[in-house]
């Protein structure tokens, strides 16, 4: 297939993309480099600098049989301070080029959704049919383009899938090969601050809270390499189907809480990492655990690398080389 990848140049786009080079698809990635990297754009895909809400158009009469939306702002604590920003980059944007696809005859779409969608959860593993609550901008951002996908499967044959994915981590670090993994601005995840103490980067490390209902009082997160969910992608668009929006959640199905982050990360790196505990933060779920028994089923998707070491290992590996500053 001839594919286009927006956001192609940051975390999730540029390894997504990679994947689908080795499949043997065509790849043109667009990326205005707002917060992606030019060199994160994978050997082999043709770039192309711009908004994507811009140059969807003209890029799309040229002839593609999918796109592969990863283009986002994605700060949640910048989301609630200008919402207009997540308003027009997400949907907005995104509106856009489901115009462009539907001028062009673009039938396929995977979307990189969130879990965000679903805001504070009743009930753990989180499934599809769980109720869709954002408790922040980005979160309703997410959600109003999975609106806006359903909508245009139903009118205009759209073939659309929804990926929502929880904590993706880890890095592509194959031998002789390019690596790409985590660079970010300002850096919000928990793996790659960790990551950053242990290289003097930061002094340490906070838990926000320790008095959490969990087994050891902090909070338990669903972690999925980046790799799996590269794999999830590349499988959504050979399995997206005319007419219909999939939704499917994306996560190992178990979860690590934050002191067994920490723990591992230390006994990856071989650093001590100190870490401190710091009052909760308002919002914040004790638990966030997927279930992807859906992906599963329908896509044939299987998680190859679900221990936290190994996801742990691969980031400090693309982190240590000097990669993700």
């Amino acid at each position: 297939m001839k594919l286009v990848v927006t956001g192609g140049a940051g975390y999730v786009g540029s390894v997504s993309a990679a994947r689908m080079l080795e499949a043997g698809h065509e790849v043109v990635v667009v990326d205005d480099l707002s917060t992606g990297h030019a060199d994160a754009v994978p050997a082999g895909a043709r770039f192309v600098e711009g908004d994507i809400a811009e140059v969807a158009g003209p890029l799309l009469a040229e002839g593609f049989d999918g796109v592969l939306h990863c283009a986002a702002k994605s700060l949640v604590g910048e989301s609630m301070q200008d919402p207009a920003k997540y308003w027009n980059g997400n949907v907005v944007t995104s509106l856009r080029l489901l115009e462009a696809m539907r001028d062009n005859g673009t039938q396929r779409l995977v979307f990189s959704s969130t879990a965000a969608t679903y805001g504070e959860p009743e009930q753990v593993p989180i499934v599809e049919t769980a109720p869709t609550r954002p408790t922040n901008t980005y979160g309703a951002s997410k959600l109003a383009i999975d609106f806006a996908i359903t909508s245009f499967a139903a009118a205009h044959g759209l073939a659309g899938v929804s990926l929502r994915y929880f904590n993706v981590a880890g890095a592509y670090v194959a031998p002789d090969v390019q690596q790409l993994g985590e660079r970010h601005a300002v850096e919000t995840h928990l793996i790659p601050i960790v990551l950053q103490v242990a290289l003097g980067q930061r002094e340490k490390v906070q838990m926000y809270g320790d008095d959490w209902p969990t087994e050891d009082g902090t909070c338990v997160r669903d972690y999925i390499h980046v790799l799996d969910l590269a794999e999830a992608h590349l499988l959504a668009m050979e399995h997206a189907k005319a007419g219909r929006h999939s939704i499917y959640n994306l996560g190992s199905g178990f979860g690590f809480s934050v002191k067994q982050v920490i723990d591992t990360c230390r006994q990856v790196t071989g650093h001590e990492i100190p870490a401190e505990v710091a009052p909760r933060r308002a919002g914040d779920p004790a638990v966030l655990v997927a279930s992807s028994e859906r992906a599963r089923q329908e896509l044939g998707w299987q998680p190859k690398h679900e221990d936290l070491a190994s996801i742990v290992g691969d980031a400090w590996a693309f982190a240590s080389a000097g990669r993700g500053e």
